[in-house]
């Protein structure tokens, strides 16, 4: 990258991985926009994170997410070397969502998002991936759609749930239910 700036989206389009010119509200760009906030925010938890194995599968979930963005940014084109959301990353979230929930208390009721800092900022990594899923379906209506970037982001949320509580236990946080009155 020689310059930051171009100009090429001056006008309100921006192009995609393939070369097409689209607008910044195309629904891609929504995606790719909450993609880029989710990874933003889970770069922002993992300094806090004193769980050096849990920091670590973040880390690998950051650059996870930018071949994510890669494949949906690609609209279903045949690009050589480009990184595409596979099963197997899918399946890997679900077995560390799997080790971090044998290691903790069963929740048993709604938690308010909260408790530490890094369990706090991952409550909120959880819920702007909820906002990229939406994202996406908007998206995913293009030809070529590759289904797993769905299934890996409904269970990256699972997982940011469940390391929330995971950092919170670590730390020492206790989790609170919310208190209806009325």
């Amino acid at each position: 990258m020689s310059k930051v700036y171009t100009r090429t989206g001056d006008t309100g389009k921006t192009s995609l991985i393939t070369g097409e010119r689209v607008e910044k509200t195309d629904p891609v760009v929504e995606a790719l926009g909450a993609i880029d906030e989710l990874n933003s925010v889970i770069g922002i938890a993992i300094p806090e994170i004193k769980d050096e194995l849990l920091a670590t599968i973040l880390g690998r979930i950051q650059s996870e997410l930018f071949a994510l963005g890669a494949d949906l940014n690609s609209t279903g084109k045949d690009i050589q070397g480009l990184p595409r959301v596979r099963i197997i990353m899918t399946e890997r979230l679900e077995r560390e969502i799997d080790g971090m929930v044998a290691r903790m208390p069963e929740q048993r009721t709604f938690i308010l998002p909260g408790g530490g800092r890094a369990g706090g900022t991952l409550h909120l990594a959880r819920a702007v991936s909820r906002r990229a899923e939406r994202r996406v379906v908007a998206a995913s209506g293009k030809k070529g759609f590759n289904p797993e970037i769905l299934r890996y982001l409904n269970r990256l949320a699972d997982f940011l749930h469940v390391a929330a509580r995971y950092a919170n236990s670590t730390d020492g946080k206790q989790e609170k239910a919310p208190v209806y009155d009325g």
